[in-house]
């Protein structure tokens, strides 16, 4: 179900400054681990390279410890499997980064230790992005330390629509209008990829259009894909490709690495990224710094369409040998000095609404648009265990390739889809 996960009330308690954990992140206890070693996995992608971040953190941990810290690097588009594979051979590291979607279904599968007392005990309850807390929470239980949200809006290059004489589209009819201007003057240039996989990019159309992707009613899950909202919005989103030749035929088969590996190739003139990736960008082609701005992503007809509110947890995994050690490496990432920096690094938004009036309060073109995103069109996945295997079947997904690649109508397409849905939704 659609909701808005950080209300303006929350940013106002944010202002005020929280001081539940505002110090360096050992209100838990120190805990001291001399030759032992800590191993964790951190997610790599379109975010930011962040071994020179993790280095610094290995060398505060074995001050603070006398552990090692042992971080391992798992790229996204693997990461699920790899999750999967060792949480049945019981090989899972002791502590790892999750995504917001799969941490209820990790705690399922029995493979999380439960962290809701090292929080209290820590006094950072109150202090935790309401949202984030939300979708680490499993049958009552706290299983992902909130550690950095993150929210998906339009980047494009600002020196291609000031060459053109072009405005920064504010409605679904102005990006097929500007993306239309592009392709006629720049005909190298892809004026809006469509990825075919990547289904966060997809999501916004269906909610800007009224529609949603699943619901509770009672104890039954139905996805709400093949509604005629949905179907308007992705009927849009794919019409930039089938009826607009504002995509390239390559782009049906692209996740999100491949969107941004062409924009800093200067082949994308606009597209949906995350709030990450313009360090991104810079950190891989500083030729760019300067030349593209953010825009959240309009409304059909003005205002705006709501994009995932997604980011990440850290989980402890019930095989860690030392779970004191554990918690006290999630409190140094999540609280104090280390959250700050991360957020200032890679632009992604703190855990904690203690930290996020920075981001949130900043005039930065390329932080403010996405924190309106963030506040007021910042929209959750159902939160269950079987969403994560909607995921892993890519259901999503399939349904957009089959409209690109004219396989499958729309309503084919999307009719399957919220059947393929439900089937896993509600365990059949």
């Amino acid at each position: 179900m659609r909701k808005r996960t950080l209300p303006l009330a929350v940013l106002a308690t944010a202002a005020l400054g929280l001081t539940a954990c505002a110090g360096g992140g050992s209100g838990s206890g120190d805990v001291s681990a001399d030759g032992q070693t800590l191993t964790v996995w951190i997610m790599q992608g379109t975010n930011p390279d962040s071994e020179a971040f993790f280095k610094e953190v290995g060398s505060a941990f074995k001050k603070e410890t006398g552990a090692t810290l042992k971080v391992e690097y798992v790229q996204w588009a693997d990461a699920h499997d790899r999750f999967v594979t060792s949480i049945a051979g019981n090989t899972t590291p002791d502590v790892a980064e999750t995504g917001t979607t799969w941490t209820a279904e990790f705690a399922d599968a029995g493979a999380l230790a439960p962290i809701g007392d090292y929080v209290d005990k820590a006094g950072l309850k109150d202090d935790l992005v309401q949202g984030l807390a939300d979708s680490g929470t499993y049958d009552g239980e706290l299983y992902g330390m909130p550690w950095y949200a993150g929210v998906r809006s339009i980047v494009y290059r600002t020196d291609v629509f000031e060459e053109l004489g072009l405005k920064a589209p504010t409605t679904w009819q102005e990006i097929i209008d500007a993306g239309t201007a592009i392709k006629a003057a720049k005909p190298d240039m892809i004026p809006f990829p469509v990825p075919g996989d990547a289904e966060f990019t997809a999501y916004p159309w269906v909610w800007g259009a009224g529609g949603e992707v699943s619901e509770l009613d009672g104890d039954t899950w139905k996805s709400g894909l093949a509604s005629d909202d949905s179907r308007k919005g992705i009927q849009f989103w794919t019409d930039l490709a089938t009826k607009y030749d504002l995509s390239s035929s390559g782009a049906t088969t692209w996740k999100e690495t491949d969107v941004l590996d062409n924009f800093v190739q200067d082949k994308v003139a606009m597209a949906i990224m995350g709030s990450w990736t313009p360090a991104t960008i810079v950190q891989k082609n500083p030729e760019l710094e300067g030349k593209f701005a953010a825009i959240p992503i309009p409304g059909e007809d003005g205002g705006m369409s709501p994009s995932v509110l997604g980011g990440s947890h850290l989980s402890m995994f019930n095989t860690s040998k030392n779970k004191d050690l554990a918690f006290q490496f999630i409190e140094m990432m999540t609280t104090g000095k280390f959250a700050s920096e991360w957020a200032e690094q890679t632009g992604y938004f703190p855990g904690q609404t203690s930290l996020l009036s920075d981001s949130t309060e900043s005039d930065d073109p390329l932080v403010k648009p996405f924190a309106e995103q963030f506040v007021d069109g910042g929209a959750s996945l159902p939160v269950t265990p079987k969403f994560g295997a909607v995921q892993a079947k890519k259901t999503t997904n399939a349904m957009i390739q089959a409209i690109l690649s004219g396989s499958k109508s729309v309503d084919q397409a999307t009719t399957d889809a919220a059947k393929e849905m439900d089937d896993i939704m509600n365990g059949k």
